[in-house]
């Protein structure tokens, strides 16, 4: 499995609570998807906990909810969701599926680039296939949006934020398990972009930037992939 240096997503404690319990009585494939995602090593920026996952979306689910953060401040977070149905479902090609949310702040002439949709959706392609990872079914939205202030609010500066909404079937591996931990960390490499981080390599080496240019999520260093100047500051947390 590739694997991102740093911490582990199930630091210490951290599945202890009822968000992070699979009951025994759940199918063995998914009970080998969580257990992946939970052996997944992270980039130490990254900060990641279990969450109540959807009651409705499939038979079984499990969610991560996690941040890059600089010190006491998120740069950028999100959350992943992996869904199994054992009796597959037509919309996703598959028995899993992985639905993702990831947001950040943008300077305001960042969020005006009429390329940065495009980009934004290149950030999560690139980081899948940076990993040799497969995004059946792929299908999302990229959401920018601005914020200005007024009355008690008015020292603020105006703000803008870009969203990314997605969804994907990974590709199943031996036992009907897809490489769930490897599907994590390329979320994360996404999470990561969209913070402005510089990349790293798959086998979790850095990565740099040619003359003109960055290398892509996970240090492909392609060119298919740009990136966007670093955005303009922390999340509240």
């Amino acid at each position: 499995m590739a694997a991102a240096q740093g911490q582990r997503s199930d630091g210490a404690g951290e599945m202890d609570g009822s968000e992070g319990k699979v009951a025994d009585s759940t199918p063995l494939p998914f009970r080998a998807a969580v257990d992946a995602l939970r052996g997944a090593r992270l980039r130490p920026e990254i900060e990641i906990d279990p969450t109540r996952p959807p009651q409705r979306l499939a038979p079984h689910a499990y969610a991560l909810e996690a941040a890059v953060v600089d010190g006491e401040e998120d740069l950028a977070d999100g959350r992943l969701v992996l869904l199994h149905d054992p009796a597959g479902h037509d919309a996703w090609q598959g028995t899993f599926r992985l639905v993702t949310l990831v947001r950040a702040e943008l300077e305001p002439e960042m969020a005006a680039d009429p390329l940065l949709p495009e980009v934004c959706w290149s950030w999560l392609t690139g980081a899948l296939s940076a990993r040799g990872l497969s995004a059946g079914e792929a299908s999302g939205t990229v959401t920018r949006a601005g914020s200005h202030y007024f009355g008690g609010l008015s020292e603020r500066p105006p703000a803008s934020q870009i969203e990314i909404r997605a969804s994907w079937t990974p590709r199943e591996g031996g036992g009907g398990v897809p490489d769930t931990g490897a599907h994590l960390a390329a979320w994360c490499d996404l999470l990561c972009q969209v913070a402005g981080l510089p990349p790293v390599g798959a086998d979790g080496s850095g990565g740099s930037a040619g003359p003109g240019g960055s290398s892509g999520p996970g240090g492909s260093g392609d060119g298919s992939v740009v990136s966007l100047p670093q955005r303009r500051g922390p999340l509240p947390r």
